[in-house]
């Protein structure tokens, strides 16, 4: 009994701590002008995949993303307000059927969550200004991070050059 009263005490202080880091802040402390939109708006202004993935948690299907095996060169922004995310020359192919990338574009572009659904333990990514879901980051990449962020298509709008 106390081992399950000491469990369900971590669960919540885990909760807690994942809810409490979405702020104002990301974790190198910069402040990040938020972008706060009714539900209504969103649905307005995004595609409905786009909406499905950055609002409500979805993801596409593997393999079906328009920047899986795209080549450009450039930066990926946020599909939802152009927040800069990640830059193509850390892209990388996964095999998983989604666009990976090793690192961020910025210190301020990302804010980590800790994700419990479906009986798995994942770390949730999202756009520290819209706080959209983007994907998930997993600690099987390439050097020199060892990071993998597997991100959904939709959630992103490429610029070229940048």
């Amino acid at each position: 009994m106390k081992t399950l009263i000491k469990l369900i005490g971590l669960y919540c202080f885990m909760v807690l701590t994942t809810y409490c880091s979405v702020g104002q802040q990301n974790d190198s402390g910069k402040n990040v002008v938020k972008i706060t939109k009714s539900d209504a708006e969103w649905k307005e202004q995004l595609s409905p995949i786009a909406y499905h993935v950055l609002r409500k948690k979805g993801t596409e299907r593997p393999f079906t993303g328009e920047y899986d095996n795209f080549k450009g060169k450039g930066t990926f922004n946020c599909a939802a307000c152009g927040n800069p995310l990640f830059h193509s020359d850390t892209k990388f192919d996964s095999g998983t059927g989604w666009p990976s990338f090793y690192t961020y574009a910025t210190d301020t572009s990302l804010l980590d969550l800790a994700d419990y659904k479906y009986g798995m333990v994942r770390t949730e990514v999202i756009c520290s200004r819209c706080e959209g879901h983007l994907g998930h980051v997993f600690e099987d990449g390439p050097k020199p991070t060892g990071l993998r962020y597997c991100i959904n298509s939709a959630s992103l709008k490429f610029k070229e050059g940048e």
